[in-house]
């Protein structure tokens, strides 16, 4: 096999890993015309076509589809490997990528992704947010954070932080304007801050804590949003009443920005996860970055996030 013929199989590894030749690019420091030219010199070799290119989309053909089956774990321990002869020299190294929410991110990633980058700087973390569930091994993640009930159970799960409560809060300006809710019933009078997961398409159907059970209810509003932390945003505006976590909230309600209800009906979930696939040899960054938010899980004490 020749060198170029190698850095064909990179190059569609990379592409069909991301969906698209721009990251793909970007992660191995070319342009994404030299991917293409590397990718239709492969089809030629191997007298297929492995990708459908449109001017918006790429996708695997049924032979692509075969031919990532078989080169995309043998490609995966060669770059594992590099990263274990890195680690016996005291360095992890390469690509981190890691998929959360952007709630996830804000309470668990964002306080200690700086001490991490400078304790390992051979590593480069590459961040995507996503509201709603991700399949990390489909779309060639290495880990992911959410909380601990959306988390599927093939995962290897580490839990940082302590479970976290939820809270549902208006503004005084709200709440001059209406009611305070005395019942979970009594939403179904109020404008409630909905959220829509964007993968699925579902509207989040608020959890509550009735006679030793969590009860769902569907409740109207006039907005409906897919950023995780813009809830508070909303309330602190005075458009309706936000679901979301105490911990985000607490700074406003200390600042009497926000005024909380219903706290003897506010559940608490699991708390954020950090999750990845069960792998024969755990690549070095993998390891690192799980040993490093452990320590800082643990130093942090019982609140995820407090920096």
């Amino acid at each position: 096999m020749r060198l170029n013929q190698l850095d064909g199989l990179l190059a569609f590894w990379k592409v069909a890993e991301h969906r698209g030749f721009t990251a793909a690019a970007a992660e191995l420091e070319v342009s994404p015309s030299a991917l293409s030219q590397a990718i239709r010199h492969l089809e030629a070799r191997l007298g297929v076509r492995l990708l459908n290119r449109t001017t918006r989309s790429v996708s695997l053909t049924e032979a692509g589809e075969a031919y990532l089956t078989r080169i995309g774990p043998a490609l995966r321990d060669v770059r594992e490997a590099g990263e274990q002869l890195h680690a016996l020299r005291g360095r992890p190294s390469g690509v981190l990528r890691i998929n959360a929410a952007r709630i996830g991110t804000a309470m668990v990633l964002r306080p200690l992704l700086a001490g991490f980058l400078k304790a390992y700087p051979d590593v480069q973390v590459e961040l995507t947010n996503d509201e709603g569930y991700v399949d990390i091994v489909e779309r060639g993640f290495d880990a992911g954070v959410r909380l601990g009930e959306s988390v599927q159970k093939d995962m290897v799960a580490v839990p940082l932080g302590s479970p976290v409560a939820v809270a549902i809060v208006g503004s005084p300006d709200y709440f001059n304007r209406h009611a305070v809710p005395r019942h979970p019933s009594d939403l179904v009078h109020h404008n409630c801050v909905r959220f829509r997961f964007s993968g699925s398409g579902a509207i989040y159907k608020w959890e509550l804590q009735v006679d030793g059970r969590l009860v769902e209810y569907e409740l109207p509003g006039n907005l409906t949003i897919s950023d995780s932390l813009f809830s508070i945003e909303t309330a602190l505006e005075g458009i309706g009443l936000a679901y979301t976590f105490e911990h985000l909230a607490l700074p406003h309600l200390r600042a009497k920005k926000l005024k909380r209800v219903l706290s003897s009906f506010s559940p608490t979930f699991p708390g954020f996860y950090l999750y990845y696939p069960s792998r024969r040899q755990q690549p070095s960054k993998l390891k690192a970055f799980v040993d490093y938010a452990l320590a800082h899980s643990r130093k942090r004490g019982s609140s995820p996030g407090i920096a």
